[in-house]
């Protein structure tokens, strides 16, 4: 049995075979999005981990009864089954699989030891109407099959941190029925990173692109250490309507000297620099309205720019998921109830009765 996929064979009916993570990264690439090559731990290799190792019914019966209140128990129950998944031996069958997938993708790209990036992709993750993701586990810049190894259980012991099991009580969802898969992705060597939406996140104005960003590695954006520049960009005109360029202090980045990911000061000079070109954050732009398109819905999507390869192959898309805020309201417009398709047109032809 194969325990891994190939993001190329996987799309977004994979879901239950690899998380929503892993499913929507193999049907950007069927969409023809540009995404940094790479491969699934199956929610299959997971299961049969748990099951052939002897632990789950251990892990289960340290959840059972759980109650949201007791937030010490709660915590004492998680670090005790993570700490089952981390310490248990991986079967030579399944190390074997995924040590040989990382092999491959060190082959297809051409670079012995690939740094990889390993992320968590749970099957109730990345859904329209859930908010489970970002509750487990990103490691970057991974490099080794040992280290790979070592990730890929993180990752499954991160199904259980005490944030995710107070999640599915307090949601009333079975920690039975949920289940994680593994991708791991060839590491963008990122000079700039961010997030962007497909519409306005702040009032749901679908006319525009909102794009946020900083330099290093995208970790600051969406953790939030950063305050990041951010660019707001017409859908039809495909110019920018507004340009905010904040002081960057920090940025995330790979040290070589202990092999980790860190957060290191940023010269003054380049903190106060915009971290995009216009010609990249309009191909970003340009991106997020064909994965809109292809989705059918608004989304939240995350991006990293390439500092070596050329433009505009260096603009990489590593995540997508459909945005959970304004796409659960009703349809109808802020202003006379129009649609999105009347907003975005009667806007488009205001500004080209300005040019005559």
């Amino acid at each position: 049995m194969s325990y891994t996929r190939k993001f190329e064979e996987l799309d977004r009916n994979a879901l239950a075979l690899v998380g929503g993570k892993n499913a929507s990264l193999g049907e950007l690439i069927k969409a023809g999005i540009r995404v940094p090559p790479g491969f699934a731990v199956t929610t299959t290799c997971y299961e049969e981990f748990i099951n052939c190792t002897g632990i789950i019914d251990r892990m289960y019966e340290l959840l059972a009864g759980l109650q949201l209140g007791a937030v010490d128990a709660v915590h004492k129950a998680a670090e005790r089954v993570q700490e089952l998944i981390r310490n248990a031996s991986m079967p030579e069958d399944m190390r074997s699989d995924i040590a040989g997938a990382y092999e491959e993708l060190c082959r297809d790209c051409s670079e012995e030891n690939l740094p990889v990036a390993v992320r968590s992709s749970a099957t109730a993750e990345d859904l329209p109407t859930a908010s489970f993701a970002g509750q487990q586990d990103t490691h970057l810049w991974v490099v080794g099959v040992d280290r790979v190894l070592q990730r890929v259980q993180d990752c499954w012991a991160s199904l259980f941190t005490p944030r995710a099991v107070s999640y599915r009580i307090r949601n009333d969802f079975p920690h039975e029925k949920v289940f994680i898969s593994v991708g791991i992705q060839k590491m963008v060597n990122a000079k700039c990173a961010g997030v962007m939406f497909s519409l306005n996140p702040t009032d749901g104005d679908p006319s525009k692109v909102v794009i946020e960003g900083a330099w290093g590695l995208g970790e600051t954006v969406v953790g939030g250490t950063v305050n990041p520049d951010r660019f707001s960009v017409d859908k039809v005109l495909m110019e920018a309507t507004e340009k905010n360029i904040s002081t960057k202090h920090i940025a995330c980045v790979f040290d070589p000297d202990n092999g980790e990911v860190m957060e290191a000061e940023l010269d003054p000079e380049k903190g106060c620099k915009c971290c995009l070109e216009d010609r990249e954050m309009k191909e970003l732009a340009k991106l997020a309205k064909e994965i809109e398109k292809h989705y059918g819905l608004p989304m939240d999507i995350e991006w990293a720019i390439d500092e070596v390869e050329p433009f505009p192959e260096n603009v990489f898309i590593v995540q997508a998921r459909p945005e959970t805020v304004w796409s659960q309201r009703k349809t109808e417009s802020r202003l006379g109830k129009k649609s999105g398709r009347e907003l975005l047109m009667a806007q488009a032809m205001k500004r080209i009765k300005l040019r005559e």
